[in-house]
């Protein structure tokens, strides 16, 4: 194949990302990975969405609160993110000196698209008296617009460490407000927002799942619907599953999240069975559009290139750090 130099590449980028670039199928992927983390002091964290070969490359593995927490403490030049673009935007308000990369600009959040900037701002504005708890997975903009940062890991802790009397509105995603509301006995506003992994769970075929596999235990991240967090025998984090999975001694699991975990679980319990919980339609929603997005190739040519890079305004990443520090100070002073 002919290759192109690298200042042809970056106008290409720039104009198409990485469309009509082509990585020549004889490179060892892994290898150049390897090699550019090095050359360039890059450090690269991937969420436990990723698929497989992101997840075994990676520096470190996990869910939101862990890749913010090692975001904020890494001396790497480089942050290369294999996630979805409000994480490395979480990654950029932490290292406003570093260059942060995302392998796909595209790769976007339906979460965080739930809650547009302006009409948060105006729900908030009518509610002067309430501290705004914002859930991680949402844009730049909203966590400017909020008090406290928090992820599913640390949600109940950042609201108990609260007041009683205080009132909180939480943002963005209703099902994990839901859950929260019914752990803390606080009488939160919800906003309305859900993610399209977590919402398209089947009741119903999860029962007859559980019907099949009556040895299996069903666990369930929290941003799933009411009814479905209603029958699961563990309800988590990401990373909270993944734990659960490794202590529990039962041997088989049907598991409510996007299915990029399973990887973890089936590599930290090989003995063990991971069964995706179905979607109610055929199509395979339980994995997240998003997330797939991010390719090795991708990976590859992101770090390569350098490109693309994460850019913000700098008012706007004062604005949003001062939520995220916040949630990192609370998260440290529980040891979570």
């Amino acid at each position: 194949m002919d290759f192109i130099d690298i200042s042809e590449a970056k106008d290409k980028l720039e104009k198409n990302g990485f469309l009509d670039l082509e990585v020549d199928a004889n490179l060892d992927l892994f290898f150049e990975i390897e090699r550019l983390k090095k050359e360039k002091n890059a450090v690269l964290l991937a969420h436990y969405y990723q698929e497989p070969d992101i997840q075994d490359v990676a520096d470190f593995i996990g869910d939101s609160l862990g890749l913010a927490q090692e975001a904020a403490r890494t001396k790497a030049d480089v942050i290369v993110f294999a996630g979805v673009h409000f994480m490395a935007e979480t990654a950029k308000i932490l290292n406003p000196e570093k260059k942060v990369l995302l392998p796909d600009l595209k790769a976007g959040c339906s979460l965080a698209d739930s809650a547009p900037a302006p009409l948060f701002k105006a729900f908030r504005d009518k509610h002067p008296d309430h501290i705004v708890i914002s859930y991680i997975n949402c844009s730049a903009e909203i966590k400017a617009l909020s008090d406290i940062i928090c992820t599913s890991s640390n949600a109940q802790k950042i609201i108990e460490s609260l007041p009683s009397e205080q009132k909180i509105i939480f943002a963005p995603d209703k099902n994990l407000g839901a859950y929260l509301k019914k752990k803390t006995g606080r009488d939160m506003l919800l906003w309305n927002g859900a993610c399209i992994v977590h919402e398209i769970f089947s009741l119903e075929r999860i029962t007859k799942l559980k019907v099949r596999h009556p040895n299996a235990k069903f666990i369930a991240h929290p941003e799933c619907e009411a009814p479905v967090l209603e029958i699961a025998d563990y309800i988590g984090s990401t990373t909270g599953l993944l734990k659960f999975t490794q202590q529990d001694n039962s041997k088989e699991y049907i598991v409510a999240t996007e299915t990029g975990i399973l990887h973890q679980m089936q590599l930290a319990s090989p003995e063990k069975t991971f069964i995706p919980a179905p979607p109610n339609n055929s199509c395979a929603c339980n994995d997240c559009p998003f997330m797939k997005l991010n390719t090795l190739e991708k990976l590859y040519l992101c770090m390569e290139y350098e490109q693309p890079e994460i850019a913000m305004d700098e008012n706007l990443l004062m604005a949003a750090r001062k939520p995220i520090d916040r949630m990192l100070e609370i998260s440290a002073r529980y040891g979570l």
